[in-house]
């Protein structure tokens, strides 16, 4: 399933529009598929779904197990300085702000998705009745999780986490794009695109980047930030509200941050030397293997993605065939083998404090097979391959939607590194 980015949704009109070149598209054309129908409503009502599981499992249930205390005990810890009623009252006010995002991805993932789903022109736009209530329980951990992701992409104070995991990968094309002197755009394919910052950023330092996506978690909440968000901070969120574990002080647990830290289409606007942006949701294997893609970019950059793969043989196989000779792969991130211990086809639990990070099926999942490598023997298998290794950095600490005042701190320790395809 492959999509073209179409034009942006329109902005507010006192806000600059996004163009062509910023557009992240959606999916469509594939709404004639009832598979494909079914994971983007399941999506979608995931979202819708937020608020409700969040404040059942947060909150209601601490309370009922609160008043079974003793009553001499729960007075006490109503009381101060502990007002822990109080707090799961702040608790609620925060799911309400993180439902906020929610309900605007959510709309305009409906938008997006009417027409091709309901071509009768009506003009409310809501959940269609046969799919409300259709999000299992991993869909709501996939909405709860993609709400997290928005403090690391699009935070001022996920700024840190984005130079650890994005920085290298921006230095080393910055210095590529300033060698090549084809004096066609600068291509960079983002496979594990997620929310989008990545590709974002290298649109906004004069790349022609494309991201590619499978989740349609991401894929909605993505469109949503980049086309559609009228206002630098137009939300603020609470990423650590949903566990009541390992927090210093009950001001950091309910700690809020602005979303987004910019406007993409301001940004962007104020570029003159900026980029093009698109999107393609599919499997990767699926649609860069075939003779189209067939060495179309001058970079492919990987963050956080290539421990994805069951197959990472097929992964370095498709990156080479769409790489241009000369071209470089440049990667960052750990090798947390998201197969490892899962029956092909699944992947690794959504992260949710534990430092665990899930691109949520962004792989070749039809493909039988699986193995896990070490960093030496990725670096041989790189060379056994064809590439030549030009540079390694390795122990990179690089944290992953880490609350840094947490009593638990869970930091990858990163490699980075590029890999150039030769010229013949």
């Amino acid at each position: 399933m492959t999509t073209e980015a179409n034009p942006a949704v329109q902005n507010a009109p006192s806000q600059p529009q996004p163009t062509e070149e910023s557009a992240w598209g959606g999916v469509e054309d594939n709404m004639g598929d009832p598979e494909e129908v079914r994971v983007i409503f399941s999506a979608l009502d995931s979202f819708s779904q937020y608020a409700k599981i969040a404040h059942f499992n947060v909150t209601h249930l601490r309370r009922r197990s609160f008043y079974a205390l003793p009553q001499a005990q729960w007075q006490m810890l109503a009381g101060p300085p502990f007002n822990f009623l109080e707090t799961l009252d702040k608790a609620d006010a925060a799911i309400d702000s993180n439902a906020e995002l929610a309900r605007a991805i959510l709309k305009s993932g409906l938008v997006a998705f009417q027409d091709a789903v309901d071509p009768s022109g009506k003009t409310d736009v809501g959940m269609p009745h046969e799919w409300a209530g259709v999000a299992k329980h991993v869909d709501i951990d996939k909405a709860r999780s993609t709400i997290r992701q928005f403090y690391r992409d699009w935070t001022a104070d996920g700024a840190k986490e984005r130079e650890a995991s994005y920085g290298p990968i921006m230095k080393a094309l910055a210095e590529e794009k300033s060698k090549s002197a084809s004096g066609r755009p600068f291509k960079v394919l983002v496979p594990g695109a997620g929310l989008g910052r990545l590709v974002f950023d290298l649109c906004h330092a004069g790349c022609e980047a494309e991201g590619n996506e499978i989740s349609y978690h991401q894929l909605i909440a993505s469109s949503f930030i980049l086309n559609e968000c009228q206002t630098p901070e137009q939300f603020t969120i609470y990423p650590w509200v949903h566990t009541f574990s390992n927090h210093l002080t009950r001001e950091n647990h309910l700690r809020g941050y602005k979303v987004p830290d910019i406007h993409p289409a301001t940004a962007l606007a104020a570029t003159p030397n900026r980029g093009i942006m698109t999107m393609c949701a599919a499997d990767f294997l699926c649609l860069y293997g075939d003779d189209e893609h067939r060495e179309q970019y001058d970079s492919v950059a990987c963050s956080f993605f290539l421990d994805t793969a069951p197959n990472l043989i097929r992964y370095l196989e498709v990156i080479k065939h769409c790489l241009r000779p000369g071209g470089c792969l440049v990667n960052v991130g750990p090798l947390l083998w998201h197969f490892e211990n899962n029956a092909p086809g699944n992947h690794g639990a959504d992260d949710d404090g534990d430092g665990d990070h899930n691109h949520k099926n962004s792989s070749g999942i039809a493909d039988p097979g699986s193995f896990e490598l070490a960093n030496d023997e990725v670096m041989a298998l790189l060379t056994r391959l064809g590439f030549v290794v030009e540079w390694l950095q390795t122990g990179i600490e690089a944290p992953y939607i880490q609350d840094r005042d947490s009593m638990l701190q869970t930091t990858y320790r990163a490699n980075a590194w590029l890999a150039r395809k030769p010229t013949s």
